[in-house]
């Protein structure tokens, strides 16, 4: 009997777990706040309270106080004095310096991908396009939240098939951070009179199915520069006009 089973045997006591049930109650508040964020729920600048949290998941103030420390370690949170939390404002910097590493990640990802997508793959990801152009021709462009949903389940769709569990990881923790961009993004095209979003999308998929890596990843950049370059347009229009940049 090795020494630890042996002080085990002894004292009677066996290893010390927390309760499971609230264990399970923090990772699932943590996992809902997470997919919030990276489907691009909530707005850049907004400001999360607690109680208010607690309230609309239906939990104590606990698991979501714990969350919320989680995710302000991940970066895709700020710490206000007054212990409330804000999603981080868009700013040209941040703009361009997640546009810069997501093309380097992201890139990478749907490279890797493309050669190795089979058709049931390509299925699945032309169904999600099927589902944008479908939500877009009924006219509910101003349902944002299913329009950057399916956005990132396209993605992510994608980038699964890259076969790399080191990148997926690294492209959640991105998108943490840039989904209110998206969001924010979405709103822009709008106000713009934007038609037809799904056009690199749709490039993307004619790439996997030739399963051309450089085609694929032409697309993808094209794709996540466009709402950026709204963005900093819209952002820089904003500065120049004396008011405040989201």
């Amino acid at each position: 009997m090795d020494k630890s089973a042996k002080r085990r045997d002894e004292t009677g006591a066996g290893p010390r777990f927390l309760p499971v049930e609230r264990e399970t109650v923090q990772d699932r508040v943590y996992a809902e706040l997470r997919r919030a964020l990276i489907c691009g729920l909530f707005e850049p600048g907004q400001v999360l309270t607690i109680r208010g949290l607690a309230d609309e998941l239906v939990t104590s103030t606990m698991p979501v106080r714990e969350a919320l420390g989680r995710l302000i370690s991940e970066k895709a949170l700020e710490a206000l004095p007054n212990r409330s939390v804000r999603v981080p404002t868009v700013t040209l910097a941040r703009l361009d310096d997640l546009l810069r590493i997501r093309i380097l990640i992201e890139g990478e990802a749907i490279a890797l991908a493309a050669p190795q997508m089979a058709a049931s793959d390509v299925a699945r990801v032309r169904a999600i396009l099927h589902e944008w152009d479908e939500m877009r021709n009924l006219s509910l462009r101003g349902d944002f939240d299913r329009e950057v949903t399916l956005n990132q389940s396209f993605h992510f769709e994608i980038y699964r098939s890259s076969g790399s569990a080191v990148l997926m990881p690294m492209i959640e923790s991105l998108w943490l951070q840039s989904g209110p961009c998206i969001r924010e993004a979405a709103y822009a095209f709008s106000e713009a009179g934007e038609i037809d979003t799904g056009h690199h999308h749709r490039l993307i998929v004619e790439a996997l199915a030739a399963h051309d890596a450089a085609a694929a990843r032409a697309a993808l950049v094209a794709d996540i520069s466009r709402p950026f370059e709204v963005l900093r347009r819209k952002l820089r229009h904003e500065t120049q006009s004396g008011g405040e940049p989201t």
